[in-house]
């Protein structure tokens, strides 16, 4: 995997959590990796810029909720604000929902506002799947790239996964982006052990795998 240069404000250790699609996983997995970090002594920053869905009179059990339980702060409008700033009610693409209110996701604002997060490690989480549109123009896959830092690719273990993530592995090296890691996020309806979709995955691609068994935190 060839290095790639990160804006020195992000960290030592940035990295973008993003997925084959939406409702696999990726908060699941964000939470993992903040308490594996914090657990090592290391001091974690963790975002999720845009959230869809999001009900502000009743934000627990949100994205991001779980995300500042995983890093140890309380759940308030003000903690909700600093790690979300771009939310909104519609449970739709970020570009669909924004538009639903009238409002719009700045693109360079966003690359911006990540960019801000400073700690030792830095894990940014993603909406929907790599390919989600952020406004007319932008993906997720582009803020990854305008980013420069590596991603973790959450995937399921649902029947027509192999597909689903390899054809994202396509789409995330067509933009030159490395994958850290794949993570199997075990579906609630797996057709196979992950471990066999795992085995066939590895005669495609050289990139590290991992599974997270379903509910392990």
């Amino acid at each position: 995997m060839s290095a790639t240069r990160r804006p020195k404000a992000m960290g030592r250790r940035a990295v973008f959590i993003t997925a084959t699609g939406t409702e696999i996983g990726k908060t699941h997995v964000t939470q993992l990796l903040i308490r594996e970090a914090r657990a090592a002594g290391r001091a974690v920053a963790a975002l999720k810029p845009v959230i869809t869905g999001f009900d502000p009179a009743a934000p627990a059990g949100s994205d991001t909720a779980l995300l500042l339980e995983a890093l140890g702060r309380p759940v308030n409008a003000e903690t909700i604000a600093a790690i979300s700033p771009w939310r909104f009610r519609d449970p739709l693409s970020p570009d669909m929902a924004a538009a639903r209110e009238r409002r719009l996701i700045p693109f360079d604002d966003l690359v911006a506002f990540c960019r801000s997060a400073k700690a030792d490690d830095v894990f940014i989480e993603g909406v929907g799947g790599v390919m989600a549109p952020l406004d007319a123009t932008h993906t997720v896959r582009d803020w990854i790239a305008a980013l420069a830092i590596p991603a973790i690719l959450v995937a399921g273990s649902y029947l027509g996964t192999i597909s689903h993530t390899l054809t994202t592995l396509e789409a995330l090296n067509a933009k030159r982006i490395p994958v850290r890691e794949i993570v199997i996020s075990e579906s609630e309806q797996s057709p196979v052990p992950p471990e066999e979709a795992v085995a066939t995955l590895a005669r495609f691609t050289a990139t590290p795998i991992r599974i997270v068994p379903r509910g392990k935190l």
